[in-house]
Protein backbone atom coordinates (compact mmCIF):
# COMPACT_ATOMS: atom_id res chain seq x y z
CA UNK A 1 0.00 0.00 0.00
CA UNK A 2 1.44 3.33 -1.06
CA UNK A 3 2.38 5.63 1.91
CA UNK A 4 2.27 9.31 1.22
CA UNK A 5 3.32 12.24 2.84
CA UNK A 6 2.31 16.06 2.60
CA UNK A 7 5.20 18.96 3.35
CA UNK A 8 3.99 22.18 3.79
CA UNK A 9 6.70 24.63 3.43
CA UNK A 10 5.97 27.92 5.44
CA UNK A 11 8.51 30.92 5.36
CA UNK A 12 8.01 34.12 7.30
CA UNK A 13 9.88 35.93 5.13
CA UNK A 14 7.83 37.39 2.26
CA UNK A 15 8.31 40.78 0.39
CA UNK A 16 4.79 41.25 -0.60
CA UNK A 17 3.14 39.96 3.00
CA UNK A 18 5.68 39.32 6.09
CA UNK A 19 4.15 36.95 8.07
CA UNK A 20 1.82 35.71 5.89
CA UNK A 21 1.29 32.19 7.06
CA UNK A 22 0.10 33.28 10.75
CA UNK A 23 -2.26 35.93 9.22
CA UNK A 24 -6.00 35.35 10.75
CA UNK A 25 -8.75 34.00 8.53
CA UNK A 26 -11.84 33.76 10.19
CA UNK A 27 -10.27 33.06 13.71
CA UNK A 28 -7.36 30.33 12.48
CA UNK A 29 -4.19 31.37 11.09
CA UNK A 30 -3.76 30.57 7.30
CA UNK A 31 -1.86 28.15 8.24
CA UNK A 32 -3.86 26.35 10.53
CA UNK A 33 -6.20 26.14 7.35
CA UNK A 34 -4.03 24.54 5.18
CA UNK A 35 -2.97 22.24 8.07
CA UNK A 36 -7.22 21.52 8.52
CA UNK A 37 -7.19 20.75 4.61
CA UNK A 38 -4.10 18.55 4.81
CA UNK A 39 -5.08 16.51 7.71
CA UNK A 40 -8.68 15.39 5.92
CA UNK A 41 -6.48 14.37 2.84
CA UNK A 42 -6.28 11.59 5.46
CA UNK A 43 -2.18 11.65 4.16
CA UNK A 44 0.44 11.91 7.16
CA UNK A 45 1.47 15.65 7.51
CA UNK A 46 4.16 18.13 8.65
CA UNK A 47 4.97 22.23 8.43
CA UNK A 48 8.74 23.07 7.51
CA UNK A 49 9.24 26.17 8.11
CA UNK A 50 12.59 28.54 8.78
CA UNK A 51 10.88 30.55 11.37
CA UNK A 52 10.22 30.45 15.29
CA UNK A 53 6.84 32.14 15.49
CA UNK A 54 5.35 30.11 13.12
CA UNK A 55 6.67 26.76 15.21
CA UNK A 56 5.65 28.10 18.06
CA UNK A 57 2.13 28.76 16.94
CA UNK A 58 1.83 25.32 15.30
CA UNK A 59 3.28 23.49 18.41
CA UNK A 60 0.78 25.43 20.52
CA UNK A 61 -2.52 24.16 18.28
CA UNK A 62 -0.58 20.08 18.87
CA UNK A 63 0.63 20.80 14.93
CA UNK A 64 3.19 18.27 12.89
CA UNK A 65 6.83 20.97 12.58
CA UNK A 66 9.97 21.17 11.77
CA UNK A 67 12.77 23.53 11.52
CA UNK A 68 14.77 23.61 8.33
CA UNK A 69 16.75 26.80 8.71
CA UNK A 70 18.94 26.45 6.05
CA UNK A 71 19.54 28.95 3.22
CA UNK A 72 17.74 27.25 0.06
CA UNK A 73 16.23 29.30 -2.89
CA UNK A 74 12.56 27.09 -3.53
CA UNK A 75 10.09 25.34 -1.02
CA UNK A 76 11.29 22.13 -2.80
CA UNK A 77 14.47 22.01 -1.87
CA UNK A 78 13.26 23.05 1.91
CA UNK A 79 10.94 19.78 1.84
CA UNK A 80 13.73 17.77 0.96
CA UNK A 81 16.00 18.54 3.25
CA UNK A 82 12.59 17.83 5.65
CA UNK A 83 12.75 14.71 4.15
CA UNK A 84 16.27 13.68 4.45
CA UNK A 85 16.48 14.74 7.93
CA UNK A 86 13.18 13.83 9.55
CA UNK A 87 11.81 11.51 7.60
CA UNK A 88 13.74 9.05 5.50
CA UNK A 89 13.64 5.55 7.41
CA UNK A 90 9.72 6.05 7.51
CA UNK A 91 9.28 4.57 4.31
CA UNK A 92 7.32 6.85 2.32
CA UNK A 93 6.66 6.51 -1.32
CA UNK A 94 5.32 9.84 -1.80
CA UNK A 95 6.33 13.76 -0.98
CA UNK A 96 3.18 15.87 -1.93
CA UNK A 97 4.07 19.63 -1.38
CA UNK A 98 1.38 21.94 -0.62
CA UNK A 99 1.89 25.49 -0.53
CA UNK A 100 1.29 27.22 2.87
CA UNK A 101 -0.31 30.23 1.56
CA UNK A 102 -3.81 27.76 -0.35
CA UNK A 103 -5.98 27.51 2.61
CA UNK A 104 -9.14 26.51 0.27
CA UNK A 105 -6.66 23.43 -1.09
CA UNK A 106 -9.56 21.09 -0.09
CA UNK A 107 -8.34 17.85 1.61
CA UNK A 108 -9.97 15.40 -1.13
CA UNK A 109 -8.71 17.67 -3.90
CA UNK A 110 -4.90 16.50 -2.53
CA UNK A 111 -5.98 13.31 -1.75
CA UNK A 112 -7.16 12.81 -5.23
CA UNK A 113 -4.26 14.16 -6.57
CA UNK A 114 -1.67 11.46 -4.53
CA UNK A 115 -3.76 8.71 -5.84
CA UNK A 116 -4.08 9.96 -9.32
CA UNK A 117 -0.46 10.25 -9.09
CA UNK A 118 -0.07 6.69 -7.03
CA UNK A 119 -1.90 4.98 -10.78
CA UNK A 120 -0.03 6.70 -13.26
CA UNK A 121 3.75 6.28 -13.94
CA UNK A 122 4.59 9.71 -13.93
CA UNK A 123 7.32 11.04 -11.80
CA UNK A 124 5.86 14.44 -10.28
CA UNK A 125 2.06 15.18 -10.46
CA UNK A 126 -0.05 18.08 -10.46
CA UNK A 127 -3.20 19.93 -10.92
CA UNK A 128 -5.08 22.02 -13.34
CA UNK A 129 -7.83 24.37 -13.70
CA UNK A 130 -9.36 24.02 -17.38
CA UNK A 131 -10.21 28.23 -18.29
CA UNK A 132 -12.78 29.40 -21.03
CA UNK A 133 -10.94 31.22 -24.33
CA UNK A 134 -12.50 34.50 -23.27
CA UNK A 135 -10.92 34.41 -19.35
CA UNK A 136 -8.54 37.69 -19.50
CA UNK A 137 -6.18 35.45 -17.15
CA UNK A 138 -4.71 34.08 -20.20
CA UNK A 139 -2.46 37.25 -20.86
CA UNK A 140 -1.44 37.52 -17.20
CA UNK A 141 1.99 36.49 -16.59
CA UNK A 142 1.41 35.68 -13.14
CA UNK A 143 -0.85 32.91 -13.87
CA UNK A 144 0.97 30.22 -15.26
CA UNK A 145 -0.80 28.37 -17.89
CA UNK A 146 -0.30 24.37 -18.66
CA UNK A 147 -0.05 22.61 -22.19
CA UNK A 148 -1.51 18.49 -21.46
CA UNK A 149 -1.73 16.12 -23.60
CA UNK A 150 -5.25 15.26 -23.94
CA UNK A 151 -4.69 11.71 -24.79
CA UNK A 152 -2.65 10.82 -21.42
CA UNK A 153 -2.47 14.02 -19.40
CA UNK A 154 0.89 14.30 -19.49
CA UNK A 155 1.87 18.22 -19.19
CA UNK A 156 4.28 18.85 -22.06
CA UNK A 157 4.98 22.52 -21.52
CA UNK A 158 4.34 25.74 -18.47
CA UNK A 159 4.17 28.94 -19.18
CA UNK A 160 3.77 33.09 -18.66
CA UNK A 161 2.84 33.33 -21.96
CA UNK A 162 -0.48 32.75 -23.57
CA UNK A 163 -0.06 28.99 -24.70
CA UNK A 164 -1.12 27.06 -26.88
CA UNK A 165 -1.05 29.70 -29.92
CA UNK A 166 -3.78 28.95 -32.09
CA UNK A 167 -3.13 29.51 -35.51
CA UNK A 168 -7.03 29.53 -37.02
CA UNK A 169 -9.75 31.68 -35.71
CA UNK A 170 -10.88 28.70 -33.06
CA UNK A 171 -11.45 29.12 -29.70
CA UNK A 172 -9.95 26.23 -27.31
CA UNK A 173 -9.72 26.26 -23.72
CA UNK A 174 -6.60 26.48 -21.68
CA UNK A 175 -5.47 25.23 -18.77
CA UNK A 176 -3.97 27.01 -15.48
CA UNK A 177 -1.64 25.25 -13.51
CA UNK A 178 -2.22 25.09 -9.98
CA UNK A 179 1.00 24.95 -7.90
CA UNK A 180 0.54 21.52 -5.63
CA UNK A 181 2.72 19.03 -6.40
CA UNK A 182 3.65 15.44 -5.48
CA UNK A 183 6.57 13.95 -6.28
CA UNK A 184 7.99 10.04 -5.91
CA UNK A 185 10.43 9.89 -3.68
CA UNK A 186 13.35 9.33 -5.63
CA UNK A 187 12.12 11.80 -8.75
CA UNK A 188 12.05 14.49 -5.99
CA UNK A 189 15.71 13.79 -4.86
CA UNK A 190 17.33 13.39 -8.12
CA UNK A 191 15.01 16.85 -8.77
CA UNK A 192 17.08 18.81 -6.62
CA UNK A 193 20.27 17.92 -7.54
CA UNK A 194 19.51 19.27 -10.72
CA UNK A 195 21.21 22.62 -12.08
CA UNK A 196 18.80 25.65 -12.80
CA UNK A 197 18.12 25.12 -15.78
CA UNK A 198 17.81 27.44 -19.09
CA UNK A 199 13.97 27.36 -19.76
CA UNK A 200 13.73 27.30 -16.06
CA UNK A 201 15.67 30.71 -15.53
CA UNK A 202 13.71 32.44 -18.71
CA UNK A 203 10.47 31.82 -17.80
CA UNK A 204 11.11 31.49 -13.63
CA UNK A 205 8.88 28.54 -13.75
CA UNK A 206 10.87 25.39 -11.79
CA UNK A 207 8.67 22.58 -13.31
CA UNK A 208 10.55 23.45 -16.13
CA UNK A 209 14.23 21.90 -14.91
CA UNK A 210 12.23 18.51 -14.27
CA UNK A 211 10.73 18.63 -17.74
CA UNK A 212 14.06 20.00 -19.47
CA UNK A 213 15.95 17.10 -17.55
CA UNK A 214 13.48 14.23 -18.92
CA UNK A 215 11.50 13.71 -15.92
CA UNK A 216 7.72 13.35 -16.94
CA UNK A 217 4.79 15.26 -15.39
CA UNK A 218 1.41 14.32 -15.29
CA UNK A 219 -1.68 16.78 -14.30
CA UNK A 220 -5.33 15.91 -12.38
CA UNK A 221 -7.57 18.42 -13.50
CA UNK A 222 -9.75 19.92 -11.13
CA UNK A 223 -13.17 21.72 -10.30
CA UNK A 224 -12.94 23.95 -7.50
CA UNK A 225 -11.74 27.33 -7.57
CA UNK A 226 -8.69 28.27 -5.85
CA UNK A 227 -7.09 31.48 -4.39
CA UNK A 228 -3.89 31.48 -3.36
CA UNK A 229 -2.84 34.43 -0.54
CA UNK A 230 -0.27 36.77 -2.33
CA UNK A 231 -0.96 40.04 -0.52
CA UNK A 232 -3.45 41.33 2.52
CA UNK A 233 -5.93 42.19 0.22
CA UNK A 234 -6.01 38.50 -0.64
CA UNK A 235 -7.37 37.37 2.94
CA UNK A 236 -10.55 39.60 2.60
CA UNK A 237 -10.92 37.44 -0.73
CA UNK A 238 -10.44 34.19 0.77
CA UNK A 239 -13.00 35.02 3.73
CA UNK A 240 -15.74 35.76 1.22
CA UNK A 241 -15.29 32.07 -0.52
CA UNK A 242 -14.89 30.80 2.98
CA UNK A 243 -18.43 32.62 4.36
CA UNK A 244 -19.90 31.71 0.99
Amino acid sequence: MAKFLVLIPARYASSRFPGKPLAMIHNKTMIEHVINNCTKSGFDYCVVTDDERIESSIVSHGGNVVRIDDDVSTGSERIALAYKRHFSERGYDYIINVQGDEPLLLGEIIQDIGNSHKNSDFDIYTAVKKRSWNNKEKENPNVVKCVMSPNNNQCLYFSRAPIPFVKENIKIDWFQHVGVYSYRVAALMRFVQLPESFLEKSEQLEQLRALENGLTIGAKEISVELLGVDTPEDIIKVEGVLSE
